[in-house]
């Protein structure tokens, strides 16, 4: 059973698929470590409207635990310059960490062995130690690095999994095609959800 995941969001447009699997995996029970980057954190106030005093610290805590509704028993925001944090040691590694969205700079110094912040040596951790690591590039057109790159990852035990939604469930709004993302990180962790409707073949509903 999963206990302990690592979230990080980067500067990547799509930081409502970050914020929407954190609502779910703290539904879960799970116990969240979160990490956002400071373009992450002016991207959710561009897109999602949350507000984040990018300057404070300790306001950017506080709005998160107001959004989420939890508290610091269950969710830990890390500075992304916290390289003492207990998320830094393969001793006291997650048990899983998905990186959500995952700009092509992040990617690039991971597919490398780059740790310049945590969330960067917390996704190396994870390679090392052999635990999953999920990455949700949202990016088009991907170049030849971008590729390159990510198949490094993978090859690495990595799992790329890009932010592409499906239709067959027929989503109606914003929210239902973010929800399908969402549900497929979820599966990649083995974690329960009902976001969307499974595709049931031609016998289905």
């Amino acid at each position: 059973m999963m206990l302990r995941l690592v979230l990080g969001i980067t500067g990547a447009s799509g930081g409502i698929y970050g914020i929407r699997l954190a609502q779910e995996v703290l539904r879960a029970g799970i116990h969240l470590s979160l990490l956002i980057s400071r373009a992450g954190l002016l991207v959710l106030n561009e897109e999602c409207g949350m507000d984040l005093d990018i300057d404070s610290s300790a306001g950017v805590r506080q709005r998160l635990y107001e959004y989420l509704d939890v508290d610091a028993e269950r969710l830990v925001l890390y500075e992304e310059s916290d390289l003492l944090a207990p998320i830094a040691s393969g001793s006291s590694a997650p048990d899983a960490m998905v990186v959500c969205p995952a700009s092509m700079g992040t990617v690039a110094r991971i597919a490398c062995g780059v740790s310049s912040n945590l969330l960067e040596r917390c996704a190396d951790v994870m390679l090392k130690e052999r635990r999953p690591l999920v990455l949700v590039p949202r990016e088009t057109p991907f170049s030849p690095i971008h590729l390159e790159n990510l198949l490094r990852v993978a090859r690495a035990g990595g799992i790329i999994l890009p932010a592409m939604p499906a239709f067959y469930h027929h989503p109606a709004t914003v929210d239902d095609i973010t929800d399908f993302v969402v549900g497929k990180i979820l599966d990649s962790l083995g974690i329960d959800h009902s976001l969307f409707r499974r595709w049931r073949g031609e016998d289905g509903d």
